[in-house]
């Protein structure tokens, strides 16, 4: 009898990520990062707003408004006065470590944490690259170290940092107001022009995550859910009869593999079609990825969707 998951019954301290080959976390995510375009995400506009951008030489037609007339009395010069407007370019990762994301198949290189940390990883070193801050928020988890969004040298060591400290351990399914939660100090601190990626299974999450997610697009923040999956939960990979046991919870169903195959890729189907429909009328976009594709496959992927829900 083939079983899908193992037990969720992870300890207070969780279940350590299970990383396999996809180690050491941050000399991969470098070597994903290297070559991979993320383009120029700085937009500055010239005009009103809230920081000033410096003077220049007052033309026929320009806003009076914007007159300097100190400038005028200073260097007897007519002068206006600029102004910058910086759309937010941070880049926030809110990675799933439920119990559920600890699960790894034979046939996987990583449980399902380790990948999508990994590919969380890189997309920080991309977006640190170009200049853009990083955030770290989590769904779950113990030992989950959140990250406002900051820049600079140390930057990427602290995300991978809290990425490699992280253990699953969690039932979201049970809990309405998990993905809430959450997502609360991106909410409170992601402005206009920030891109906020959700990585996660899908397959444990309360009903109301989909619309707390979505609803983060409010203020012109862009949205990208990645989904992680093991193999064996991407196409049932099993025959004969099974033990399905819930990594969440405390659900276990025994049933004929070939028997539900097709009941269980419709649910999966039908889980991607609602957060896809949803995302998209929302400018954001839905990435699929199972953790036996090549993860920079899976990097340049959401890096183009990232541009995609920017454009």
């Amino acid at each position: 009898m083939a079983e899908l998951r193992p037990s969720s019954r992870s300890g207070k301290d969780g279940i350590p990520i299970d990383w396999g080959s996809l180690a050491p976390l941050r000399l991969r995510a470098r070597t994903l990062a290297e070559g991979v375009y993320a383009g120029g995400h700085r937009s500055v506009r010239k005009g009103p707003g809230v920081e000033f951008g410096g003077h220049r030489p007052y033309v026929p037609g320009d806003d009076l408004r914007f007159f300097d007339r100190r400038a005028l009395l200073r260097h007897d010069r007519m002068m206006v006065r600029e102004f910058e407007t910086e759309t937010d370019r941070a880049l926030w990762l809110c990675v799933d470590a439920t119990a559920s994301m600890a699960y790894r198949s034979s046939r996987a290189p990583g449980a399902k944490l380790a990948y999508g940390a990994l590919v969380a990883a890189a997309l920080a070193r991309v977006a640190l690259s170009t200049g853009d801050p990083v955030g770290l928020a989590w769904l779950g988890g113990r030992g989950t170290l959140p990250l406002p969004a900051s820049s600079g040298r140390e930057a990427f060591d602290r995300v991978a940092g809290a990425l490699e400290g992280a253990a699953a351990a969690g039932d979201a399914s049970t809990d309405e107001a998990a993905m809430e939660r959450a997502l609360a100090p991106v909410a409170r601190r992601a402005r206009r022009g920030a891109v906020i990626v959700l990585v996660s299974d899908f397959v444990d999450l309360p009903e109301r995550a989909l619309s707390a997610f979505s609803a983060l697009a409010a203020g012109g923040r862009s949205l990208v859910a990645l989904r992680v999956l093991d193999p064996n939960e991407a196409d049932l990979g099993f025959s004969g009869h099974v033990r399905l046991r819930a990594s969440e919870g405390d659900v276990v169903v025994e049933t004929d593999a070939e028997e539900v195959r097709a009941i269980y890729r419709e649910r999966l189907a039908g889980i991607a079609e609602r957060w896809s429909t949803e995302l998209s009328g929302r400018g954001g976009r839905w990435v699929e990825s199972v953790t036996d594709q090549p993860p920079a496959d899976v990097v340049r992927a959401v890096v183009r969707a990232v541009a995609e829900a920017r454009a």
